[in-house]
């Protein structure tokens, strides 16, 4: 079966003025192009079925990469199940995309055939809004998410805008790289924004992104407290480099921590005692919130004004943050924890991210 989604599906519409016949030829790898399959999801919270798809023509500023490894982020699960009231079918999902440049559009910067490269959340920006002039390309308001409305990762290949494709340190395990594309900056780039080695940082939920935040925060020099709602986690906490672990369901326990950390990033994404977590700040201290919670966050204002505290949000990071992410990962030895299937297996490895099983995070080999 032939999936086709117009290019309109592929990138933003202020760049489909871009593709014009009498522009350059493409560089390409033909001996990898051409035979392009994908894991289609048609409907909500329904199996994905393997089907070759059309993609169309190369844009003139886009590469397209082979895919060698994608991981499978719990965001994933969430745009499958239309959990945001986002999603668009027929979807291709993956957006923790690790492979090889297989072509390059004429008037693609800086990237070759052959090159390994990486592709996260965003695939496209516009490229001229005062936000991606200003280095904050993930804020641009025509980004492009990799998963809504354009083909993600659990495919054979996929297109990105070229400075959304990040190459990859050679140091790094390819194989396992895929989750920093974006649990990896995700939980990075509140670090880097708002914290200091010397700093007492405390990670509230060590799944997926959390295992990920205290391997980062800890490499950078932080006195970290991990927050789990597993007891069965105490010990897989502080090999990741925590400190200190508290059970994050004793608000009791909680409270007595006092006005201790600086920074708080939360990467849970169900209810809290959020008046506990904030008296925990200490003066200037910042809650971060990195976890789709669906409920709104009850936050008492004289708890933030009396100590100044702040509380805060991000995505994922720009290009530019993501290749910082990855050098850091690089040159600390910083990697997730991961589970490997077959891409052949996707629905059986979504099914165990579903379950709460994985052991952190699912990447997903190339199998076609």
């Amino acid at each position: 079966m032939n999936t086709t989604l117009t290019p309109s599906r592929n990138e933003p519409a202020s760049r489909l003025q871009q593709k014009q016949s009498s522009a350059p030829a493409a560089q390409s790898d033909q001996t990898n192009t051409m035979n392009y399959k994908a894991w289609v999801a048609k409907a909500p919270k329904q199996p994905m079925a393997l089907e070759s798809i059309d993609l169309g023509p190369l844009g003139t500023e886009d590469v397209e990469v082979a895919v060698e490894h994608c991981g499978l982020c719990h965001s994933d699960l969430s745009v499958l199940n239309n959990e945001w009231g986002i999603s668009q079918y027929p979807a291709i999902l993956g957006h923790e995309v690790i492979g090889r440049v297989t072509a390059v559009g004429p008037n693609a910067k800086g990237l070759k055939v052959g090159q390994r490269v990486g592709v996260g959340w965003n695939s496209a920006s516009c490229m001229h809004c005062h936000q991606c002039m200003s280095g904050s390309h993930h804020l641009c308001p025509e980004v492009q998410a990799t998963i809504v409305g354009h083909r993600g990762g659990f495919a054979s290949h996929i297109r990105s805008h070229w400075a959304w494709a990040i190459p990859l340190p050679e140091k790094l395990n390819f194989a396992e790289a895929g989750p920093l594309l974006c649990g990896g900056v995700t939980v990075f780039a509140p670090l880097a924004m708002y914290g200091k080695p010397t700093d007492r940082v405390g990670i509230i939920g060590i799944g997926g992104l959390g295992h990920m935040a205290v391997k980062f925060a800890a490499a950078y020099g932080c006195d970290v407290t991990a927050f789990t709602s597993s007891e069965s986690k105490f010990d897989e906490a502080k090999g990741f480099g925590a400190n200190h672990v508290v059970w994050s369901k004793d608000s009791a326990a909680i409270k007595k921590l006092g006005a201790r950390f600086d920074l708080l990033i939360s990467t849970v994404n169900v209810k809290l005692d959020w008046d506990a977590m904030i008296s925990t700040l200490a003066p200037n201290g910042r809650l971060h919130d990195v976890g789709a919670v669906l409920e709104p966050i009850p936050v008492p204002a004289f708890s933030l004004i009396m100590q100044q505290r702040s509380v805060s949000g991000s995505p994922t990071g720009s290009p530019v943050v993501i290749e910082r992410m990855l050098d850091f990962a690089s040159r600390h030895n910083v990697a997730p924890q991961t589970e490997h299937f077959p891409m052949s297996k996707i629905n059986e490895a979504f099914a165990r991210l579903e379950s709460g099983k994985a052991r952190y995070r699912i990447v997903l080999d190339s199998d076609f």
